[in-house]
């Protein structure tokens, strides 16, 4: 399947749900892709808040959270997959490749993926990333999975702005995503145009 469509690269880029996109969990969302290959792709929603906060969380890991700045902020719906697993999405701690956490994947563009406890722990004692986004799950899409959606008109794509993942406010992300592109949400239609 994957063979029918041009190979495209979208990591670091996001992925805007069009108004047609009627699936629960991707409903008005905006996805920060962080991989995307011929194997398929992997994200994470930045404008879907949780239920919780990031104190709460160190609470369940038993850890103490001595930043201030960061007690309020919501854990995000990353995604439907793997829900029960955390994943750090921050500034690159390291110049060049080197990540100083164990679980990382290095997102051209400046950012990276933790998984691993120990972003956490740094996080715990006052240091770490001065700026993270913290999510439960992730989305994925396998081989041709994806473009065969944007193919079908469920997603816009746009190179990714980090503003809009660090200092934008949640109820705020997709219009700004949409922005990037020129648009506001009223133009965007339900209906799918194919000529």
């Amino acid at each position: 399947m994957a063979k029918d469509f041009e190979q495209i690269n979208l990591t670091h880029h996001f992925l805007i749900a069009m108004p047609g996109l009627n699936d629960e969990a991707f409903a008005r969302s905006v996805i920060y892709m962080c991989e995307h290959s011929d194997r398929g792709a992997l994200g994470l929603i930045i404008n879907k808040p949780s239920d919780i906060n990031l104190k709460r969380l160190f609470d369940k890991v038993e850890l103490p959270l001595h930043r201030d700045d960061l007690s309020d902020t919501p854990v995000f719906q990353g995604g439907p997959v793997q829900t029960e697993r955390g994943f750090v999405l921050h500034e690159s701690m390291m110049p060049g490749n080197e990540s100083v956490y164990a679980s990382t994947m290095t997102i051209p563009g400046g950012l990276e993926m933790t998984t691993s406890k120990d972003v956490l722990e740094a996080l715990s004692t006052g240091a770490g990333p001065r700026k993270v986004f913290v999510s439960l799950g992730y989305s994925a899409w396998g081989e041709g999975q994806l473009e065969s959606e944007i193919s079908d008109n469920s997603w816009l794509t746009v190179a990714a702005d980090i503003a809009v993942i660090f200092d934008t406010p949640v109820a705020e992300r997709y219009d700004k995503a949409l922005m990037l592109l020129g648009l506001q949400s009223w133009m965007l239609s339900p209906e799918a145009g194919h000529a």
